[in-house]
């Protein structure tokens, strides 16, 4: 499993000519990142100095956190489901029947796949938020991954909405596609819009 493996193991497997894991399980990497980013700028804005926000500095330490685990078990569900898009191709066609059944199945494990990209984009957003709470108040000798957090968040939900365009294509039920579709299709431009504002602001207060 991607969250007990070191990084260099991760790696390789990643660089491996083998399905899983992919770049859905990048993607939700790039979130437990941003929310590491996160939770360490929270821890270092604490002390005396930091006094009047300490309530609000811990409770976003604590969901940074949380959201960091959260996408590591995410990346773990992306390979487990697309493990079973895999199973699924695989699956006997010789008769008729075996082949509506099959395409049901390439269907089903298809829509689910395209669930845990949906999670990871909505965790995202999260991070995101988080991370501009913190940004009011953060200490400004790590103020830059405040802006490290956002980016990473982004890219994971921009990579995350492609792995569901990509499952969507696949499809071949157009009522399931369209319906699919119909609940995924722009989930990731608030993320993106959000992490943007926040990158200039740090930007900007770095540069002031």
């Amino acid at each position: 499993m991607i969250s007990s493996e070191t990084i260099n193991d991760y790696l390789a497997r990643l660089a491996a000519r083998q399905p899983t894991p992919g770049g859905g399980a990048a993607a939700a990497l790039h979130a437990a990142q941003g929310a590491a980013l996160v939770a360490m700028v929270a821890r270092y804005t604490t002390g005396e100095k930091y006094a009047a926000h300490a309530g609000l500095v811990e409770r976003i330490t604590n969901d940074a956190d949380q959201y960091r685990l959260e996408a590591l078990g995410l990346a773990d569900a992306d390979e487990t489901a697309f493990q079973g898009v895999i199973d699924s191709y695989k699956l006997p066609a010789g008769t008729d029947e075996l082949k509506v059944a099959r395409k049901a199945a390439i269907d089903a494990a298809l829509v689910e796949a395209a669930q845990t990209p949906a999670q990871l984009i909505k965790l995202s957003g999260s991070i995101v938020d988080l991370a501009t709470e913190l940004f009011e108040v953060a200490n400004m000798n790590v103020i830059s991954d405040v802006a490290a957090a956002a980016d990473a968040a982004r890219a994971a939900a921009t990579t995350a909405r492609v792995n569901i365009d990509i499952n969507v294509v696949a499809i071949k039920d157009q009522a399931i596609r369209a319906e699919l579709a119909g609940r995924t299709d722009g989930l990731e431009d608030k993320v993106v819009l959000a992490a943007d504002s926040l990158v200039k602001r740090v930007r900007e207060r770095i540069l002031a």
